[in-house]
């Protein structure tokens, strides 16, 4: 503690940077909203002095408001992706992960929701499929990803209709569903049918197909996907052989998940869930 002391008087400590990190780490399992005094009271500053905090957190996407309560959004786990790449937490996925890429012999990733976009907290990579690299971090538009589309389909009507109005959409090809009213039937029909298969849309000569991974209370914690290859019977293979696969993967990190308690998805869906 003294040599802490030491370098808080010295010119080299950035109070503002020590402040913020204080604010993130006020949210936690127990604490996942909490209001202004809340954050205040918790790390012991003013008022005043939490608000900048909070407000440039906001501005920066590391947090967000509804009402007076704020919480952690999805873009938080960037600042972890390395270290948590090294846990037995991913571990967790990464195992049933690698068991399909073997199985199907494609590559397969994992994503969570945040705001407009999915961002990618796992992957196990055969062969690279698209003209840009993906990897923990990456992030794509939601709207034309199939790991986004299974998680905006857990969403509730209103909450969809919300986010089909604050977003906006530019097709990515000539075959990206991107009009807000075929958008929603592509969802509202992932929705019914529990996968989403997308082909072309990302990307020319891209598909995949994903399933949502589901929390014990059943919500929509983050999207499994395989990646493939464009083909004339690229959708048969997808429901034949890719689709079977995905779901025992599926069953296996639900199962791994409820035992050990994942909680960098729980704090995934905070925001956006």
């Amino acid at each position: 503690m003294v040599l802490r002391r030491s370098f808080i008087n010295s010119p080299d400590y950035i109070q503002s940077l020590d402040r913020g990190l204080q604010v993130l780490r006020a949210f936690n399992r127990e604490r996942p909203r909490c209001t202004l005094s809340d954050i205040a009271a918790q790390i012991g500053l003013s008022r005043a002095v939490a608000r900048r905090s909070l407000l440039t957190l906001q501005h920066l996407g590391y947090v967000a408001a509804q009402g007076r309560q704020f919480f952690l959004t999805p873009r938080v786990l960037e600042l972890g992706y390395s270290y948590l790449s090294s846990l037995d937490l991913t571990e967790l996925a990464h195992e049933a992960m690698e068991q399909l890429s073997h199985r199907v012999g494609e590559s397969c990733s994992m994503a969570v929701l945040d705001g407009s976009d999915i961002v990618y907290v796992a992957r196990v990579a055969v062969r690279r499929l698209m003209s840009v690299a993906l990897g923990v971090g990456a992030r794509l538009p939601a709207f034309a990803a199939s790991m986004g589309r299974v998680l905006l389909a857990d969403k509730s009507d209103s909450e969809l209709g919300a986010w089909l109005r604050e977003n906006t959409f530019r097709p990515m090809t000539a075959h990206t569903i991107y009009k807000p009213r075929a958008l929603r039937a592509e969802i509202l029909k992932v929705r019914r049918e529990g996968y989403a298969f997308v082909s072309q849309e990302l990307e020319l000569g891209l598909c995949s197909i994903a399933v949502p991974i589901r929390s014990a209370t059943g919500v929509a914690v983050c999207g499994l996907n395989v990646s493939m290859r464009y083909s004339n019977d690229v959708r048969s293979v997808a429901l034949k052989k890719m689709l079977p696969a995905l779901q025992e993967a599926r069953h296996a990190i639900e199962r791994a998940v409820g035992r050990n308690g994942w909680q960098p998805l729980a704090i995934a869906r905070s925001a956006y869930g």
